[in-house]
């Protein structure tokens, strides 16, 4: 099983990367093979619907010559995508956002003169989320996005690990949430085999 986490922080020792941490440690224990990519080491510029991606259907195809072809590769070669990304104004971050807009394009062939392939069709995808409100009301929007983003790219939703984060002057991992994010390793893992 092959895990590639799309990680939408800018900061490597922040809440998200901390909630990965004890789900990354329960994959391995089942061997899975788990790559990270930090979006924000990476050159990804917005997509400017030109649609120059829809003229080859075996291929990302993009007009931009950047870092995104070769996330579009690893997601290729992947069981499970996951979305890490704290929650700025109840959406992910930059990055992650100029990155889901230049796959939904360039993953699925359906905005040229014929309407193709959905290139990921199958594709396993989860969120796991931080925010500063309750993740009712602060990671509620993404979600609802996410669901349809997967509806539409013929993905497979397999949900959401949200926590909150208290305020500066509090720590944010704790036992809770250290055992909530191996519980949803442990979910991951069964949906997946």
């Amino acid at each position: 099983m092959k895990v590639y986490i799309l990680m939408g922080s800018p900061r490597k020792d922040g809440n998200t990367a901390s909630l990965l941490d004890p789900f990354v440690s329960e994959l391995a224990r089942d061997d899975v093979e788990v790559e990270t990519v930090w979006l924000h080491d990476k050159e990804i510029s917005p997509c400017i619907s030109c649609r120059v991606c829809q003229n080859d259907w075996t291929k990302f195809g993009c007009f931009h010559n950047d870092d995104v072809a070769e996330i579009f590769d690893k997601i290729l070669e992947s069981d499970l995508i996951i979305l890490a990304t704290p929650i700025y104004s109840w959406y992910c971050t930059a990055p992650m956002k100029a990155l889901l807009d230049r796959l939904v394009y360039g993953m699925n062939k359906y905005y040229g003169e014929k309407k193709g392939p959905s290139l990921w069709e199958g594709k396993k995808l989860s969120i796991i989320t931080t925010c500063g409100y309750r993740p009712e009301k602060g990671a509620d929007l993404f979600e609802t996005g996410m669901k349809r983003y997967c509806k539409h790219s013929k993905l497979e939703y397999l949900g959401m690990l949200a926590e909150r984060n208290l305020g500066y002057n509090h720590d944010f991992m704790n036992t809770e949430k250290k055992k909530n994010a191996e519980e949803f390793a442990k979910k991951m893992y069964e949906l997946c085999n």
